[in-house]
């Protein structure tokens, strides 16, 4: 397993809130393990706890993002870091369950499960996998999706580096909302326009 698909950890935890919404997904032990997916592992340490403390890494990540969004690209580096220095991972060769044609192992590297907590296990792996993501594609591939009110993160991994939205849900209800103002601001100057036109045409008072 590429250790870039980690990165999908870290959008994951993120999106489980949307501030300007004001929804929060993430209430639960349930939750919790809901977002390992197939890394059940670590998700059955999960406990009430964990609840907090990944809502505090949360927090953190999304900070990542919204530097990176912005353009500071060192604040960005510097508060994964921070990250990775709390949460570090073990990355190990895997590759027995993986076999090519011959029968051979596909060798590749992939993060081991053997935290003390479950917040600690998914923190490291979402963390490393943000790391290779933004070293990979650079920094300014991580995003916050500008349709308002949505504040998803999303990672760019368009070839053109121009993806905006977080979807293509996001991306449409954007342009449909810009095209609506355009049309509103096109008839209040053509609405200024014909009350000027008309005010030329009055006949002036002797």
């Amino acid at each position: 397993m590429e250790l870039t698909y980690y990165s999908d950890f870290a959008v994951r935890l993120v999106n489980t809130e949307e501030p300007l919404r004001g929804t929060d997904s993430l209430t639960s032990v349930d939750a919790v393990r809901g977002l390992f997916g197939e890394a059940q592992h670590a998700a059955r340490r999960a406990g009430e706890g964990d609840v907090t403390r990944l809502r505090g890494v949360r927090s953190r990540l999304r900070a990542v993002f919204t530097a990176a969004a912005e353009g500071d690209e060192v604040a960005a580096v510097d508060l994964l870091n921070a990250l990775l220095l709390e949460y570090p991972a073990s990355p190990q060769i895997s590759g027995h369950d993986h076999l090519d044609e011959a029968g051979r192992p596909r060798w590749h590297l992939h993060l081991a499960e053997h935290p003390s907590s479950a917040t600690a296990g998914y923190a490291a792996i979402a963390c490393m996998g943000l790391a290779f993501q933004l070293t990979d594609l650079g920094v300014d591939r991580l995003g916050i999706c500008e349709a308002a009110p949505c504040r998803n993160a999303y990672i760019d991994t368009s070839t053109n580096r121009s993806k905006r939205y977080c979807s293509d849900r996001c991306a449409t209800r954007a342009n449909v909302a810009a095209y609506r103002a355009r049309k509103r601001r096109e008839r209040a100057l053509s609405g200024r326009t014909d009350d000027a036109s008309r005010r030329s045409a009055e006949p002036s008072e002797p």
